[in-house]
């Protein structure tokens, strides 16, 4: 089967086209932000951000979202490109949270009282490396400079290997409310290629757990194109997942094999690793199944129940992006903190140190840790905007950016008149929208990149994942 057309009433329509898909470029930016991080640059440091957050929150006590960083992890998976520290020793940790609160105490003047705070994430590494006191510490020094809200998303990614029962009621009472739980294959052979051996029980047992516990979201992650999988093989993980985990969420993301870039990844076997055209089966095959149980296409490799916040956001137009991924609060400004942590502040974006040495030195002399950043001008903050509006409205009105369209992209219009004769969007000349299609929905990254100015004017290096 070439192609997959979905027409259901109440689902997301969307083509899945084999051929289409392997006649544009492979690879592209996930555009969690625009410009993308590697337009970050050193001369946006603590001054600049500090500039930044007393311009942004001196005058207002809007609600904020936070992003906290947790690095470790016992064990390392072979696949991940993740900033990660392999250790056993949660000693460590707590040297982490020390620094953690260094942080905080600096932040805490610039933002002019205690926030209330719309949107909590804890990412990693394996945020619940953390033990049950260590994670109370943290929760206490978020409650000391923010105002939790009764209707805030507080979630949290989950290695099921490493949490029982008792913590997930634990980080419930804490606060958290919303949980990813990492999969990625129950298949013995892939799991043992890529050192991640985890068991349908265990991941069942923190899943039910949070459901009893009161989270009112969980998603779950899948990795499609990890050595050894086949359509065959990822039948029975996907009819797990969804018969006897039954995710809110569901995330299918491509594996990028780039051993030259990730050392973790040499130690898999490279003709191991799925063709490009075994990859597209798997997903596709996939795509068809999720559609069949109910699910709603998000964008990109995200699907969510009708039901879901994401799909009600999707439907009403409200859908956002930001750094975790397709969001409902990404209006919010974001701080971040942690090693190698970004954050989003008025029209800038900032970057802690990647590495753990340069991180505590910087809070040692008593600096916020910024390494880079980035401060958006007039024309990239239009281009943001039409950027996210292509991701998470899969449509434009031309009318609503302040501009002579036609003539302010008149580069770009060319490459979208090639966007349409492919099928991909659709213009209306009479309204002046542009909507994107059902064959289109799949490619939208190939289609956001057309206003990407860096992209354009070859002003990165930077190698992307495949953008199916």
């Amino acid at each position: 089967m070439k192609t997959i057309t979905i027409t259901q009433e109440n689902h997301t329509l969307f083509d899945f086209d084999r051929d289409l898909i392997a006649s544009l470029p492979a690879s592209g930016p996930r555009y969690t932000s625009y410009p993308t991080a590697d337009r970050f640059h050193v001369g946006f440091r603590q001054p600049e951000y500090e500039n930044t957050l007393a311009k942004t929150f001196k005058n207002n006590l809007e609600p904020v979202s936070l992003y906290v960083h947790i690095p470790f992890c016992n064990v390392i998976c072979y696949y991940c490109g993740c900033n990660k520290v392999i250790t056993k020793d949660t000693r460590k940790a707590d040297e982490y949270l020390l620094y953690l609160e260094k942080e905080m105490a600096l932040l805490q003047p610039h933002l002019h009282g205690k926030r209330p705070l719309a949107q909590l994430h804890f990412g990693g590494g394996t945020p619940t490396f953390l033990n049950d006191e260590q994670l109370e510490r943290v929760f206490k020094m978020i409650r000391e400079h923010f105002e939790l809200l009764p209707d805030g998303e507080y979630s949290i990614e989950i290695d099921p290997r490493k949490v029982s029962r008792e913590s997930v009621f634990k980080l419930g009472k804490l606060g958290f409310n919303r949980m990813s739980v990492g999969i990625q294959d129950f298949d013995p052979k892939v799991q043992a290629a890529v050192n991640r051996i985890q068991t349908v029980e265990e991941t069942k047992e923190v899943i039910d757990a949070a459901r009893e516990a009161g989270f009112k979201s969980i998603s779950v992650d899948l990795i499609y194109g990890l050595p050894h999988q086949t359509v065959e093989s990822i039948k029975p993980t996907l009819d797990t997942v969804l018969s006897e985990l039954n995710p809110d969420r569901l995330a299918l993301y491509h594996y990028a094999h780039l051993p030259h870039i990730f050392k973790p990844q040499r130690r898999i076997d490279t003709n191991a690793v799925p063709s490009s055209e075994e990859k597209l089966d798997i997903l596709q095959y996939a795509v068809h199944l999720l559609d069949e149980k109910g699910y709603v296409f998000i964008g990109m490799d995200h699907f969510a129940k009708p039901e879901d916040e994401l799909a009600i956001a999707l439907k009403q137009g409200r859908l956002q992006r930001n750094f975790q991924g397709y969001s409902t609060h990404a209006d919010c400004d974001l701080v971040a903190i942690g090693v190698s942590s970004i954050g989003k502040v008025g029209n800038t974006y900032s970057q802690n140190e990647k590495e753990l040495p340069e991180y505590y030195a910087a809070l040692d002399a008593g600096h916020l840790p910024i390494l880079r950043g980035y401060e958006l001008n007039d024309d990239d903050v239009l281009r943001r905007q039409i950027i996210q509006d292509l991701m998470c409205r899969f449509a434009l009105e031309l009318s609503e950016y302040g501009v002579d369209f036609a003539d302010y992209f008149a580069d770009e219009m060319h490459d979208l008149g090639n966007m349409a004769k492919l099928g991909l969007i659709e213009w209306n000349a009479v309204s002046g929208s542009l909507k994107v299609t059902p064959k289109g929905r799949f490619l939208i990254r190939n289609i956001a990149m057309i206003f990407d100015y860096h992209l354009r004017h070859k002003e990165t290096q930077a190698k992307y994942s495949q953008t199916v």
